[in-house]
Parts: C-alpha cells; sequence; structure tokens
C-alpha cells in the first residue's frame, strides 16, 4: 500500500475530484461536482477520420506519453513498450518494435519493466522515449533499431527535450540530465530543490538560443546552458505559503511557453506569469492554478486549469478575455490550438471543440471512452490523439 503522501500526489496528478484530495487533508472540503456533459448547438462536426490500435495503452496510469510526428511518420508508444511508426499521410504501419526486447541487455528487460512515461521526441533522426524506472532510449527514427539506452536518476515522466546535439529529460528526483543524442554520454545534471510533497509529473524543458528553460517543483523557472549545465538565471514565478504541504505545493508541472522575447509559465496552486526571456523578470502575474500545457494563438493564452475551467488570457496585459466552466472537473487535457477553436479531451473520451474567440463549446466527438488523457496533437489540419485503452486516432472536420 502506498504511503498517505505518495497516494495523495497520485491523486492530485491524475486530475481526480478535490473531494477525494479533501480525504488527505485536515480541512472539510465540499466536493466539487464532475460536470454532465453539457448540450450544445453544434456549429462544427468533427469525425474520426483514421484510428489504430497500439498496444495496451496506458490504463489508469499516469502518464505524459503523447504522439509525435516527423519525418513523414507518426510515432506512437504504449505504457509496455510497445512503438509503431505510421506513415502519416496513409496511416499504414512502417515499423513496430517492442523496446523490451530492443533493449534485451538492459536489466529492465521484461516488458513490465519498461512502465513507459515519458515520450515520443522525434528529432536528430533518432526517437526517444523514457520510463517510470528510469529507462531512457533511443531508437532510429527510419527502422526503429536501438541506438542507446541509460538508466537515468530517476523516473522519466515528460517527454526528452533535443537541443543540437544534446538531449536532456527532467527526473521526478528534481534533475535536468544531459546526454550526448550520438551515444547516450552523459554530460551534466542540474539539481534544483525538491519539496518535501509535489505533484507526481514533471515538465518538459525547452530549448532556445543556447539554453533548456525548464520549471521546477519548488514553483521555479530556470534556464540551464547547455555547454556546462549551469543556471544563467532562476526565477520564482509563486512563492508557496499556508500552513500545511499541500496548500505550499507550487510545481511548475507544464513545458514554458516561449513567445518573441517573453516566457509565459504557469504553477500549481500559485500563479500565471509572462517573463523577459533573457533575464527572467517578471512582467506581469496572474492568479491561477494548474499542471497543464499552455497554447497560444495571435495575442492570446489559452489554459486549463486544475478544475478543467478553460480561460483565455491576453498574453499582453494578463487581462482575461472569456472563461469556460461548462467542463469542470473532466479531467481535461492540456488544451491545443485547431483553426478558430480550442480542443480538448477529457476523461469519457470526448475531444470538445471550443470557439477560441468567446469560448463557447461548438463540436465535439467521442473517440474512445477509455478517455483522452494527453494534449491533442495538431498537424496542418489534423489533429492526433491517444486514449487510455491504446487507441490512436486522427480527427479532421469535414
Amino acid at each position: 500500500m502506498l504511503p498517505m503522501k505518495s497516494w495523495c500526489k497520485t491523486l492530485l496528478a491524475c486530475g481526480l475530484s478535490i473531494g477525494l484530495l479533501s480525504a488527505c487533508s485536515s480541512s472539510d472540503v465540499e466536493e466539487e461536482p464532475i460536470s454532465p456533459l453539457p448540450q450544445i448547438e453544434a456549429s462544427v462536426f468533427p469525425q474520426v477520420s483514421w484510428s489504430a490500435n497500439v498496444g495496451s495503452g496506458v490504463g489508469d496510469y499516469y502518464s505524459g506519453l503523447r504522439p509525435t510526428v516527423r519525418y513523414g511518420k507518426l510515432y506512437v508508444v504504449d505504457r509496455y513498450g510497445e512503438i509503431i511508426a505510421f506513415d502519416e499521410e496513409t496511416g499504414k504501419e512502417v515499423w513496430k518494435k517492442d523496446i523490451s526486447g530492443e533493449f534485451k541487455q538492459s536489466l529492465l528487460s521484461k516488458n513490465k519493466g519498461a512502465r513507459l512515461a515519458a515520450g515520443v521526441t522525434a528529432a536528430r533522426n533518432m526517437v526517444f522515449v523514457g520510463g517510470e524506472s528510469g529507462l531512457f532510449g533511443a531508437l532510429d527514427a527510419e527502422t526503429g533499431e536501438a541506438k542507446w539506452h541509460v538508466v537515468a536518476g530517476g523516473e522519466l515522466l515528460s517527454s526528452p527535450t533535443v537541443g543540437e546535439d544534446v538531449v536532456v529529460v527532467n527526473t521526478s528526483a528534481g534533475n535536468l540530465e544531459a546526454y550526448s543524442v550520438e551515444d547516450g554520454e552523459k554530460l551534466w545534471t542540474y539539481e534544483s530543490k525538491l519539496p518535501t510533497l509535489t505533484l507526481r509529473g514533471t515538465g518538459s524543458a525547452v530549448y532556445e538560443a543556447g539554453g533548456f528553460f525548464v520549471g521546477t517543483a519548488d514553483g521555479k523557472v530556470a534556464v540551464v546552458i547547455k555547454s556546462n549545465g549551469q543556471a544563467a538565471w532562476e526565477q520564482a514565478i509563486y512563492t508557496p505559503t499556508g500552513g500545511n504541504e499541500f496548500t505550499r505545493m507550487a510545481d511548475v508541472d507544464m513545458q514554458p511557453l516561449i513567445i518573441g522575447e517573453n516566457l509565459y509559465a504557469v504553477s500549481y496552486n500559485g500563479n500565471l506569469v509572462s517573463m523577459e526571456l533573457r533575464s527572467g523578470r517578471v512582467v506581469w502575474t496572474r492568479k491561477y492554478s494548474s499542471f497543464n500545457e499552455l497554447a497560444s494563438s495571435g495575442l492570446n493564452l489559452f489554459l486549463v486549469d486544475d478544475h478543467s475551467r478553460i480561460y483565455s488570457v491576453d498574453r499582453r496585459s494578463g487581462l482575461e478575455s472569456w472563461s469556460n466552466g461548462d467542463l469542470t472537473n473532466r479531467n481535461l487535457t492540456s488544451p491545443a490550438v485547431y483553426k478558430d477553436y480550442i480542443v480538448v479531451g477529457d476523461f469519457e473520451g470526448y475531444l470538445h471543440f471550443i470557439n477560441r474567440a468567446d469560448g463557447k463549446i461548438a463540436g465535439r466527438v467521442q473517440v474512445d471512452s477509455s478517455g483522452l488523457f494527453s494534449q491533442p496533437l495538431v498537424i496542418d489540419d489534423k489533429i492526433y490523439v491517444q486514449t487510455r485503452g491504446g487507441k490512436v486516432a486522427r480527427i479532421t472536420l469535414p
């Protein structure tokens, strides 16, 4: 049985109701209900135009797995080590591999040892994946042949990030670890402070101008220099307060969003901020709580908070343009921008299309009742989603 703190961390990371979380705290918080599927007057009618099954999916486990498109292929992986490359145009299978078989030299050779939760990242003609066991490996993007693998210093729960000839992973131990893309040689480790209690999950780094920008579990954003692993700057976006460990959690469990000369980030139980990219100086700050990725279009940021309420915020000032609470507590995915809409998935497998001008739901389609859990991937006029049951689907508008 998991200790109480670990159990509560898992609940938080999975986005379960605040009523369940209240069992972990001493306060009598009234449970917020899950919003029923709202009735809508649809103006768009999305459809599943292609789908395929990949392994056994992720089940009820926390996972950062998400498809990616590169080199004309769609790469998808399941928790237990199956990875398939599909032709992105036709949907035909190009190659299929079992990670445990490919990394059979590893101590984690059994399929149950893979427990993949980080990936997929495709870059430098390679595909990178990682897992809860610390397994971090690279495969040839064209053939699926194993190139190298290592065991990182903690769980890997978010996608690796490639910056030129270096690939980094953000571990659950609070460290950003850097490896050579070519052969997996470890280059450096950047350590950050890990609080007593954190959300289960980490945010991926983003690479820009020779530095990896990454959020930390103690409410900071840091930029780490690629060449030596030293921090150029660190900046708190929220200073934890409160009398217990729950109220003091301030994880930045998302990938910082860089637009021009500014960086945007949001923390759990904390703030949404705009920062100067070069210095880390905070330009503006607004009170929001989220562990989801941000999306942007034009002058607007789009945010799904920790209760699955959706917001549009002017990125110049931080002023709110609209909000939508119709899908409260439906465990929404991070948002993605698709044409004139914001798309988000929910725990019942519906993909919702929300008008980004006024925040009203314009249409929806159910992909798979097992549920959607990761940010939709938008490629040109197509959307790709992965379900908990192992289905990958392409959604289009007729």
